[in-house]
């Protein structure tokens, strides 16, 4: 058998010259001490990643992106498709696993120092990778298409619509209209399946060849400081002096790390199975209490247990700003010391960073979605709210406490903090924007247009019109959408 195989071989050798090509990427000299378990973890995420394509594909045959059978396809995958349930098991334990080793794989180049010059690229490339790795574990929650997949999708368009300028545009985007509707879940299977694994794979190519080309980040010695003018020529003297072949010598480790992640993902498949569908997306349901997979319950934990009116500063400052801080970390520190020995900053960082994120991430699992959920009808409406009003207007007062909006909104410094606080709405919606919010919902709103009949809308948005301090103006639709005035 090994005649016929060797000429098969041969033959295709002759024809594409594969062989050739790879030898020299895949024998590439490597520093001995780079050999080591502490350099495994991108091989790893590199063989999960694998795994979510070869899962992600047999899930698309079976799967339907549309809104009226989406979660009818799960159930069908969990209950009756062959090995359905156990593959929804892996995709989903594949994803929680590429996030996580992700995660390590850049804290411990961080602090080995190996985004220093001259692997600026690399490290700005790995960034880009782990939040498109992010970007794909949110729109893959979304597929689910149940309860929480619907209000996280909410709580993203509502992220989104915060956007100075461009927020009403990126919404319409996402969501291919004002509302979740069916061409929602079309795009985000769109993005899921092809968008952003294409991107995956781009950066996944390019940041293999920069570290082809650039050589793995040696051991950081303390004292061994990084100098733009020497740095090369010395790596490149230890590689030649004492460096060995990257296969086989330091793939072992490599294999051994990549089977390891792989046969954990497929044991918590087998002993946790698959995530949801936890019943279907119903947007006229109020007592919904969503929650995101792990890697987003930090900043889950943190939007409901913080004032509501951190929520934009932490969203459009505090997370952009971290993110340019990592792509511009090797820019302004890629000289000096690469050992976290000598880098008691950098450690410092870690750690705050690990005890911050799982104590946010422990509070996730248990953190109201508000913080206040029990106001219900037993907090009356303060008198100064219902003074002078005319009926139909007490009318709406009379919604506003029999529907027990105030469960999700406050009114007079009293009630829920899931929305925003119904003081002063007036200024800030106009009539028709506060009938359209009602009956269609958005953001983290439900719709109540099954809920309420005519008559209760017109009294409450009647009512809520009222809702705006004496010295304020109440809000005005744009020029553009106002009709114009007739001319004599």
């Amino acid at each position: 058998m090994k005649k016929p195989l060797r000429s098969v071989v041969g033959w295709l050798e002759v024809r594409t010259g594969l062989a050739e090509a790879l030898t020299p990427a895949v024998t590439h000299p490597v520093p001995r001490r780079t050999a080591s378990w502490w350099y495994v973890f991108g091989s790893a995420t590199l063989a999960l990643f694998a795994l979510q394509i070869a899962t992600g594909i047999c899930l698309a045959l079976v799967y339907v992106p549309a809104a009226d059978q989406a979660y009818q396809s799960l159930q069908y995958l969990n209950d009756q498709a062959a090995f359905g349930s156990y593959l929804r098991a892996v995709h989903f334990w594949g994803s929680n696993g590429m996030v996580l080793v992700m995660t390590l794989h850049m804290l411990q180049v961080f602090l080995f120092g190996a985004y220093k010059y001259p692997r600026e690229l690399t490290w700005i490339a790995g960034v880009l990778l782990f939040l498109c790795t992010l970007g794909m574990a949110f729109t893959g929650q979304i597929l689910r298409w149940d309860q929480d997949a619907y209000w996280g999708l909410g709580i993203g368009a509502s992220i989104a619509a915060r956007a100075p300028v461009i927020g009403s545009t990126l919404v319409h985007v996402l969501l291919g209209g004002p509302i979740i509707a069916g061409r929602t879940l079309s795009r985000f299977f769109a993005l899921h399946v092809f968008a952003i694994p294409g991107l995956l794979i781009a950066l996944t190519g390019l940041h293999v060849w920069l570290v082809l080309r650039l050589g793995v980040n040696e051991w950081p010695m303390p004292g061994r400081v990084v100098d733009r003018e020497t740095y090369r020529k010395r790596y490149e003297d230890e590689v030649h002096r004492d460096g060995v072949p990257f296969f086989p010598v330091a793939a072992r480790k490599d294999m051994v790390g990549m089977a390891v992640v792989v046969l954990a993902v497929l044991a918590c498949a087998a002993i946790f199975g698959p995530n949801g569908p936890h019943g279907a997306p119903d947007p006229t349901v109020t007592d919904a209490s969503p929650r995101p997979d792990f890697y987003f319950l930090s900043l889950f934990a943190l939007l409901a247990l913080l004032p509501p009116w951190t929520e934009t500063v932490i969203l459009l400052v505090g997370m952009p700003l971290a993110i340019v801080l990592l792509l511009a970390l090797p820019l302004f520190a890629g000289t000096g010391e690469k050992s976290w020995r000598r880098r008691p900053v950098a450690v410092l960082s870690v750690i705050l960073i690990i005890l911050v994120v799982t104590t946010l991430a422990a509070l996730g699992v248990t953190s109201p979605w508000s913080p206040v959920m029990d106001a219900g009808t037993a907090l009356a409406t303060p008198v100064a709210y219902v003074q002078g009003r005319s009926p139909l207007e007490l009318q709406g007062a009379l919604v506003v406490q029999n529907k027990q909006c105030r469960n999700c909104h406050s009114l007079g410094g009293d009630g829920g903090r899931r929305g925003p606080a119904l003081d002063g709405v007036a200024t800030r919606l106009t009539r028709d924007q506060l009938i359209r919010q009602v009956l269609q919902g958005g953001g983290n709103m439900p719709a109540y247009g099954k809920n309420l009949v005519p008559a209760e809308v017109n009294a409450l948005v009647a009512f809520l019109e009222t809702l705006r301090p004496s010295n304020q103006a109440p809000a005005r639709a744009p020029v553009a959408a106002r009709p114009m005035a007739r001319q004599n």
